[in-house]
């Protein structure tokens, strides 16, 4: 993985899952949640079963730089909590 990629985490339906391609950790939130909607739909996100009817409207998009102990960027899209 390149210094300006990151790994894309997935959580839907109660199902997570990493996009197996990385994407540019710099990316505006829209177009992640836009990626991750085309790979949900389309069953490429392992651990995630496809659905065409995925909808991420009100899903947080977290950014995480790579630290020590985890070399690479993370991206995490995942439903809104009560909490957060």
């Amino acid at each position: 993985m390149e210094a300006h990629e990151a790994r894309l985490n997935v959580t839907w339906n109660r199902q997570a899952g990493d996009l197996p391609d990385p994407i540019p950790f710099d990316a505006r939130d829209e177009d992640i949640l836009q990626w991750a909607t085309e790979a949900i739909q389309g069953g490429s996100i392992p651990g995630i079963t496809a659905d065409p009817n995925v909808d991420l409207q009100g899903f947080h998009v977290e950014k995480f730089e790579a630290v020590e102990g985890r070399a690479f960027h993370s991206v995490v899209v995942r439903p809104k909590t009560p909490f957060g």
